[in-house]
């Protein structure tokens, strides 16, 4: 059975892992775009942002682009995994009411 990931369970990291794993293979998600995506606050999402780089299942690179800071996020090859098992969690508790 698959297995259930408490981390990635919480809704906006839930958001933030699918918004991730939609993107193709290696490519990245601007920090404003998540945020914006997601309505939440530039604190709020830097709070999940590092509890899921802390856990290995995406990774963060700060660039300057025109002297300004920005931040990109893509999800690993571990993130995707852990991933993939929590639908299929949450897809057998559905299938089993």
């Amino acid at each position: 059975m698959a297995e259930f990931n408490e981390i990635i369970h919480q809704p906006v990291r839930l958001r933030i892992m699918a918004a991730l794993v939609a993107l193709e293979n290696d490519s990245e998600a601007d920090f404003t775009y998540l945020r914006d995506l997601l309505g939440v606050t530039d604190g709020n999402l830097g709070t999940h942002l590092h509890k899921l780089e802390e856990s290995g299942y995406i990774a963060v690179t700060k660039v300057f682009i025109d002297r300004k800071p920005r931040t990109f996020i893509g999800v690993t090859a571990s993130g995707r995994k852990v991933f993939q098992e929590h639908v299929k969690a949450l897809e057998s508790i559905l299938k089993n009411k």
